[in-house]
């Protein structure tokens, strides 16, 4: 599988060496080449935290903890990123016959996880942000 690239010109931008060297083998297979942790093994799946998820790859904050929700997916869910640009999404084919929206960082390019609508979510926007543990960093409030 080949590392993400995008016709963007992003804030954060490393070489793929520079990326393997900050990453962990699995950071670096889920953030930079749209993998999957496995689900209900997240560190974040059922943390009550007050604070926000900043993405683990350039730090750019992403969601706040007042926007999670229990989906019982197998990973943590949010009803909406922190700011309208802070994410940005990209069709997503990999499955056959299952099309989905991929999250990636808007800061960085960093794959995140995929955003639902429409499934009966009981959230202010209908929509379940269901993203990787592994692709966050929660800062805790104060």
């Amino acid at each position: 599988m080949s590392s993400l690239h995008s016709d963007r010109d992003y804030a954060v931008t490393k070489s793929e060496h520079e990326w393997r060297a900050q990453l962990t083998p699995q950071e670096f297979h889920v953030l930079r080449e749209a993998g999957t942790e496995r689900p209900f093994s997240g560190e974040y799946e059922d943390d009550e935290t007050v604070g926000v998820y900043a993405c683990r790859a350039c730090g750019a904050e992403l969601f706040a903890s007042e926007t999670k929700f229990a989906s019982h997916c197998g990973w943590p869910s949010f009803y909406t990123p922190l700011a309208g640009d802070s994410v940005e999404y990209l069709e997503d084919r990999s499955l056959p016959g299952r099309p989905r929206v991929e999250v990636r960082c808007a800061n960085c390019g960093s794959h995140l996880g995929h955003v639902f609508e429409g499934e009966g979510y009981q959230t202010p926007t209908d929509q379940r942000f269901c993203i990787n543990s592994i692709s966050l960093t929660l800062r805790p409030a104060e």
